[in-house]
């Protein structure tokens, strides 16, 4: 016999599952972004195009600092409604 205890464990592993997969692609996803950008990076070095350069670098640089930061936020939104949840839950 199915229990709700059961249910509930087997969604549980579900999501967490679900959650690594989504993790994983958007971690090689953001990783080939990053690559692409240096190397388009030295490519307009190579070809003395300094100021497109500059552009790439920079955003290579804020980009990773800006999701490190919208990653901080989403995780402090989800602890609070953690936190908001009824005890009987």
């Amino acid at each position: 016999m199915i229990t709700r205890s059961k249910l509930v464990e087997q969604l549980r592993d579900y999501q967490i599952r679900s959650q690594h997969k989504r993790d994983i692609i958007g971690a090689v996803s953001w990783g080939l972004l990053c690559c692409f950008l240096i190397i388009s990076s030295y490519m307009t070095l190579y070809f003395r195009h300094f100021w497109l350069s500059a552009v790439i670098i920079s955003l290579g640089i804020l980009l990773p600092a800006g999701l490190y930061i919208l990653r901080q936020r989403k995780l402090a939104k989800k602890r609070e409604r953690r936190l908001l949840l009824p005890l009987s839950m």
